[in-house]
């Protein structure tokens, strides 16, 4: 996934940006740079990843109205919001809206690399999320509904026989169910088949 991580700048100012786009390059980092929220935003697309490092006062849309926005339209890119007017207020309202780091300029070359990798490993942290996600969708969409009951009410811990009188079938049918249950789901024992309901969407 590493190379499909990049850091998207934007800022209205050119020094700023020429700046950062040379330091994170220096550091192995993929950037491309923007000078309005509005072109950034022109420009995004579904399959991006990696950060979004962004300044707060820029003409038109500032940067923690990108920050909205970007939570708006359920893109979930980990933000670092720079700033060279910072203030609590505005440092709490990045952070309420999930940024990864506030730094305020004049930053040293430490600060937004550290933050450029703490958004990385968020967004690796997501990516690996999604695809066990993805998953465990992909192993329960192979079951069929009565299996889906049925293993439902085992997970909440009940046993062969209650599940039966629940659903109005017989043990034995149960045990049935349960078997193939397991072995689509590749769980070995209960406390597996439990895991994957209780981690499943």
């Amino acid at each position: 996934m590493a190379e499909e991580l990049a850091v998207y700048i934007v800022d209205d100012d050119p020094a700023v940006r020429d700046s950062l786009s040379l330091l994170l390059s220096l550091r192995g980092y993929r950037t491309a740079t923007f000078a309005t929220a509005e072109d950034f935003l022109a420009a995004l697309r579904p399959e991006w990843k990696g950060c979004l490092i962004a300044d707060i006062r820029m003409p038109g849309m500032d940067g923690l109205a990108l920050q909205r926005e970007l939570l708006r339209r359920g893109v979930r890119l980990p933000v670092v919001i720079v700033t060279a007017h910072g203030d609590v207020a505005s440092a709490r309202a990045a952070f309420k809206a999930d940024a990864v780091d506030f730094l305020e300029k004049p930053f040293d070359e430490e600060g937004p690399v550290a933050a450029v990798e703490a958004a990385f490993r968020r967004e690796r942290e997501r990516a690996s999320e999604e695809e066990r996600t993805q998953d465990r969708e992909g192993l329960l969409a192979r079951l069929t509904d009565r299996e889906r009951e049925v293993m439902l009410l085992l997970a909440e811990g009940l046993h062969n026989v209650e599940v039966a009188e629940r659903l109005a079938i017989s043990p034995r049918t149960v045990e049935v169910h349960k078997a193939r249950i397991m072995a689509k789901l590749g769980a070995r024992n209960l406390a597996q088949l439990i895991r994957v309901v209780h981690r499943a969407p």
